[in-house]
């Protein structure tokens, strides 16, 4: 699948100082003072693009601080104006995005709250329709389904919204984990396959939910080759209205973005890339071996269906199942190989492997 998106390239956007793209600012504006404080404190690092601010809060729950609302949006200009930067929010419907534009706000990001529904996102392209030099990036879903985070920035483009970008801030997962949302990477890795032409922005902050991972995922963002990070920053963290133990201070993001190891395009590098071609065509022919491997090993697996039909056997066996996963583990770490990596590859075999059995069993056999 290959999507086709008449979106500008990140440059286009802002006068970028370096890759990559620093977006930087409170989790919310609390008061006037606050968010001027800390966006010149961010200026002042020289190395922040856009000023970020939440000023609608959405809460799970209410009677909690929702944000400031239209008076935030006062504010959030006056930092424009007095500093010369350009300056973004979330918006979540059509009333947030008409009172943003008029206020002069640059950039427009949608929430994974919205980004999961198509009607939602339908409301906002029709309201940003005939809208230019807006940027408007949009936050995977709260699930990892791609179909969505793509239908979105469709139904954006095709409203004539060109200065489009992705968010990725995570997933939302009932599994125990260190991150406050799974950052499930292959998903933008995905994205990125499928139309190239949009520039992803790592969001460190919703992932992590812990200030002590933002530097540790910003990393693994842009070892990846993320176009830009959003990072939540405040002047006191520790007292912020909202998302206080995500949040750094100006002092630490500065920290962090010297610390981080920006890798270089190597695409005009001859030698290396000539290298790399011939390591890849050796990934290309192991690639081919394991196919075949798998597709002999289905075929082994077809007639362990047939004679199980025949014999009338259940397809689930558990005592084998809990043998090929404890005797492949051991064998993958002799062989030095990550079991966890190799328990969900065979995970996947296996289901694929009673899918196909599950067939065989209840395939009806025609008289000749």
């Amino acid at each position: 699948m290959n999507v086709n998106l008449n979106v500008n390239p990140l440059e286009s956007w802002v006068k970028i100082k370096s890759k990559p793209l620093v977006i930087a600012g409170p989790c919310s504006a609390e008061t006037p003072e606050q968010l001027m404080t800390t966006s010149k404190m961010l200026k002042d690092l020289g190395k922040v693009d856009v000023i970020r601010a939440g000023i609608w809060k959405p809460r799970t729950r209410p009677n909690s601080f929702e944000g400031a609302g239209a008076d935030g949006l006062k504010w959030l200009a006056d930092v424009k104006k007095e500093l010369s930067i350009p300056v973004g929010t979330e918006v979540a419907n059509p009333q947030h995005i008409e009172e943003a534009l008029k206020y002069g706000v640059d950039v427009l990001w949608i929430g994974a709250r919205t980004t999961v529904s198509p009607f939602s996102m339908q409301e906002m392209a029709d309201a940003l329709k005939g809208v230019k030099n807006v940027v408007v990036l949009v936050k995977n879903p709260t699930h990892p389904e791609l179909g969505l985070w793509i239908g979105a920035f469709e139904r954006l483009n095709q409203a004539g919204i060109t200065n489009l970008g992705a968010i990725h801030r995570g997933f939302s997962t009932y599994d125990k984990s260190k991150f406050r949302n799974q950052p499930i990477w292959q998903i933008p890795i995905e994205l990125r396959r499928v139309a190239p032409q949009i520039p992803i922005i790592c969001d460190p902050s919703h992932i992590a939910g812990r200030r002590d991972l933002i530097l540790e995922i910003s990393q693994k963002a842009l070892d990846l080759n993320f176009d830009g990070l959003m990072i939540e920053t405040h002047m006191c963290p520790e007292k912020a209205w909202s998302d206080a133990d995500q949040q750094v201070t100006p002092e630490r993001l500065g920290e962090i973005l010297s610390e981080l190891q920006v890798r270089i395009d190597s695409s005009g590098d001859k030698a290396f890339n000539d290298h790399l071609e011939e390591l890849r065509k050796k990934i290309d022919n192991l690639d081919r071996e394991l196919i075949e491997v798998l597709a002999a090993r289905m075929a082994v697996v077809e007639k362990i269906g047939e004679y199980k039909k025949e014999t009338n056997v259940t397809t689930f066996q558990v005592k084998r199942w809990d043998e090929i996963m404890k005797n492949r583990a051991e064998l993958a770490k002799k062989m030095n190989l990550n079991e966890a990596y190799i328990t969900e590859i065979y995970k996947i075999i296996h289901e694929e492997s009673i899918r196909k059995q599950t067939e065989i069993m209840n395939r009806v056999e025609t008289k000749a």
